[in-house]
């Protein structure tokens, strides 16, 4: 059986088409390597790309991704609501099939290695391939960042794992590592009040007390429709099994009847596993006994 391993890196840019494609065309070019998805967000400025393949073809695809975005990205001239720190600013490696976890974090720090080499791009591990405790979040390496990361990297702590304490002067740093699957999960608000999102953001996320698993900021985003602003609770998932989907949209329900605010629409970015939304048919049409397993249709013809 044919080992697959999943890569879902995030680009700083979601608004010219031209620079997008030319960074998606790097993956549907790569030999061994499959494109399941990309989707590009204009407010955050930011795109997801996801792709599949083994090890050595997602290996080639992503060092290949780097070296396009570093030509066409320049985050001096980059303006978005979403935080970050490189033209590339995440690269994750998920283990799909007949890969294992530890398959992920070797492949994390060979494709780190030869980006700093080979981009010029300095690389810190992270999640489940970090090499110190406060690097396993991603959001605690991109504090401060483009802007503020070369200041940054010159704290021992800080030195990158890869590539030396130094930004790329166009792409800055990233970070590159292997986690778990993690469902990028949106719920927009029927205001433009920014704070309120920002106050249920605070309420859900872990490192405040909120839920476990759960990495949530409030943002300002345009809706491409109607062009109006909103207000949006933007979540990233890291476990569904630990903390549901249901379970934070009911608490931002709640949390936004407080200001007579109501969610106008969720959006999941990428792709999400099939039991994340399982779960949520469980739970909202109170099925009893419901078995994922034999009782999913294509579940079955699989």
């Amino acid at each position: 059986m044919a080992q697959i391993i999943e890569s879902i890196p995030n680009i700083s840019n979601g608004r010219d088409k031209d620079v997008i494609e030319a960074c998606v065309d790097t993956i549907r070019t790569t030999p061994g390597c499959t494109l399941l998805d990309y989707s590009s967000d204009e407010s955050h400025n930011r795109s997801v790309i996801t792709y599949i393949g083994d090890a050595k073809a997602v290996e080639e695809a992503s060092v290949k991704l780097v070296k396009k975005a570093v030509e066409l990205i320049d985050l001096n001239h980059h303006t978005g609501e979403h935080p970050r720190m490189g033209a590339v600013d995440v690269m994750p490696f998920v283990p799909i099939k007949d890969a294992t976890q530890e398959d992920c974090i070797e492949l994390s720090k060979v494709v780190g290695a030869r980006i700093a080499e080979e981009a010029g791009v300095p690389v810190f591990l992270y999640e489940d391939s970090a090499t110190r405790p406060e690097r396993h979040n991603l959001v605690t390496i991109r504090k401060g960042q483009f802007e503020g990361m070369a200041e940054k990297v010159q704290q021992p702590e800080w030195e990158p794992d890869f590539g030396g304490r130094r930004i790329h002067p166009t792409a800055g740093v990233m970070a590159v590592g292997a986690r778990p699957p993690l469902v990028a999960f949106n719920l927009d608000l029927d205001t433009d009040d920014v704070q309120i999102a920002k106050n249920i953001a605070k309420i859900i996320r872990e490192k405040d007390g909120g839920f476990k698993c759960v990495k949530s900021m409030g943002f300002e985003v345009e809706d491409e429709a109607t062009g109006k602003k909103m207000a949006q609770v933007s979540c990233n998932m890291t476990n569904f099994n630990q903390t549901p989907l249901y379970r934070v949209v009911e608490v931002v329900k709640a949390e936004a009847a407080r200001y007579g605010v109501h969610i106008r629409k969720c959006e999941i970015v990428g792709l999400c596993p099939m039991k994340a939304l399982t779960d949520c048919a469980e739970y909202y049409m109170q099925l009893n006994d419901f078995d994922f397993a034999t009782q999913v249709l294509e579940n079955n013809i699989l």
